[in-house]
Parts: C-alpha cells; sequence; structure tokens
C-alpha cells in the first residue's frame, strides 16, 4: 500500500524585490548635477580643448580649430614637459614614501591603549583637514631665510625655499606632513582588523616585536597599504597649491611639477591648448596604475 505524504509548502527566504520608483531618484538629481557640473564637463573639456588650437583670441571669439595629435607631438617633444614630468615623480615618490612611513609609525603609536588618545588622534588629524593655504603659507613661514622660525632656532640664516635641493625637500616635507594624517587613519583601520590572538600565538613561540611586526603586521597589512599609497600618489601628483604657494616652481624650476608647468603655460603663455596637454597627462599615470592596481588585486582574490 503506498503512503502519500502531502506537500507541504515551502516559504522561499529570499526578500521581495523592492523597486526603486521615480521618486526616489529625484533624491540623487542634485548629487548628479554637481558632479557633472564640477567634475565630468571641465574633464571632458579639458580633454577635448588639448586637440585644439587654443590661445587667448580662442578663448575670447570661441572659434578653436582642431589640430589632432599636433599638441601631443609638441609637448612630448619638448625638454620642458620631460624634465616637470620627472620632477613630479620625484617629489610624488618622495612625499608618498615619507607619508606611509609616517603614517604607519602614528598608526602603531595609536594603536596602543593610553590615556588621552583620542584627544590627541583627533588633534593631528587638523593637519589634514586644515586648508592647504595655511599649511603652505605656515611652512613658507617657518623656513623663510630672512625670519623663519627654523633659522631662528638653529641660530642660521639659509634660504631654505632658495636653494634646489632644500626646496625639494620642503615641499615634500610640507605635503607629507599634511597627507600623514590621512595615511595613518587608513592603517590604524587595518591594524584594527588584525586578530591578536595572532599576536598572541607569536609570543608564545618566542616571537619578538620586530618578528610579529615583520611576520604578521606588515603582510596582513598590504590591501591596506597599498590602497593608501595609491591614493597618497593621486593626490600627490596632482598638487599644485603647496608647491605654488611655497616656491612657485623655483629655484630655477627645481620644483616646477607638472600642475605648475600647465599653469605657468596658460596664465603666463596663455597656451591653453599645450597646458591641456600637460594636465591630461595628470589624469593618465593615475589612472594606468589604478589600473594595474585593481589587476593586481583580481589576481590574488583568484589565485
Amino acid at each position: 500500500m503506498a503512503i502519500t505524504v502531502p506537500q507541504q509548502r515551502v516559504l522561499s527566504s529570499r526578500a521581495p524585490i523592492r523597486r526603486t520608483t521615480a521618486a526616489e531618484y529625484l533624491f540623487v538629481v542634485p548629487a548628479v548635477l554637481f558632479v557633472g557640473f564640477t567634475v565630468l564637463y571641465p574633464l571632458a573639456y579639458n580633454v577635448v580643448q588639448s586637440f585644439q588650437k587654443v590661445g587667448i583670441a580662442q578663448i575670447v571669439n570661441g572659434n578653436a580649430k582642431f589640430v589632432g595629435l599636433d599638441n601631443y607631438a609638441d609637448q612630448l617633444g619638448r625638454a620642458e614637459f620631460w624634465k616637470s614630468f620627472g620632477i613630479s615623480l620625484i617629489y610624488t615618490g618622495g612625499t608618498v614614501l615619507v607619508t606611509f612611513v609616517a603614517g604607519l609609525a602614528l598608526a602603531l603609536f595609536f594603536h596602543r591603549d593610553f590615556p588621552g588618545r583620542n584627544v590627541l588622534r583627533a588633534l593631528l588629524l587638523l593637519a589634514w583637514v586644515l586648508p592647504t593655504v595655511v599649511s603652505a603659507n605656515v611652512w613658507r613661514w617657518l623656513l623663510d631665510g630672512t625670519y623663519g622660525l627654523l633659522n631662528t632656532v638653529l641660530g642660521t640664516e639659509i634660504f631654505w625655499l632658495g636653494k634646489p635641493g632644500t626646496a625639494m625637500a620642503a615641499v615634500t616635507l610640507a605635503s607629507a606632513w599634511s597627507f600623514a594624517p590621512f595615511a595613518m587613519v587608513l592603517l590604524l583601520a587595518g591594524l584594527q582588523g588584525i586578530s591578536g590572538t595572532l599576536y598572541e600565538a607569536a609570543r608564545i613561540d618566542g616571537a619578538g616585536p620586530w618578528a610579529q611586526f615583520r611576520r604578521i603586521t606588515l603582510p596582513l597589512l598590504k590591501p591596506v597599504s597599498l590602497t593608501t599609497v595609491l591614493l597618497c600618489f593621486i593626490s600627490t601628483f596632482k598638487t599644485f597649491d603647496t608647491v605654488f604657494l611655497m616656491t612657485q616652481g623655483g629655484p630655477g624650476g627645481a620644483t616646477e611639477v607638472l600642475p605648475v608647468y600647465a599653469y605657468k603655460l596658460a596664465f603666463s603663455f596663455y597656451k591653453f591648448d599645450v597646458a591641456a596637454v600637460a594636465t591630461t597627462m595628470l589624469l593618465v599615470v593615475p589612472v594606468v596604475l589604478s589600473v594595474f592596481y585593481f589587476r593586481s588585486l583580481r589576481k590574488e582574490e583568484t589565485a
């Protein structure tokens, strides 16, 4: 005799799909318009301008002529462009290195529990949120050769911003001072994500502080470290205000990074077309690095 078992209704655990209404999209419209007018439109206009012959007359009359890749051929064949490009790489590399080392040291320091930790950490963030105009002028006052605080303390009369070597070191240190708190926040979040049981097991096995840092902290901080380096590189590579306010690209072009070079082409010589080429290169380099970064992350996830 066959026994039939009544089928029970199986309830789906999935939540019902909620459709987004047209009224909800309206809340996104202001943000989309803001990004479109302040980011996308200037970016597209700059790229288009790099393929045109644009001077002061074309800016006034609006009859720019399409010249194709002539502007790129002109700039890529100039030694001044490659000099500024190399200076930008040196300045960016030095700033990122100092920023990462200082940020990691601060993150390790604030990862410990001590009284007043949160207050001191908030005070350090002032260097990051402080307007660049303020911080750059403070550094310029500190390093002034006539009445600077550093010369007063050392009892010297060195024009720190008037010599090529010290000027580059000064703008690098000033930029790293601004970016270090940002790197500290990211790296501190990564440190807090590392389980304490790993360090306890390492101490039981006889590992010292340096061995724990080298074998546990650095490998587990690698994803956060790469993200920090990439973000700092992008922010530093396009930095204009700090360098311009402190040295204006001098002395003798020693600190003339690519943004300052583009600024002088546009507003000193009114060559807006080739200046657009220089600023377009500011976009190409970070995009290429970002592509390699995301590809490396994808390879690690699939491995």
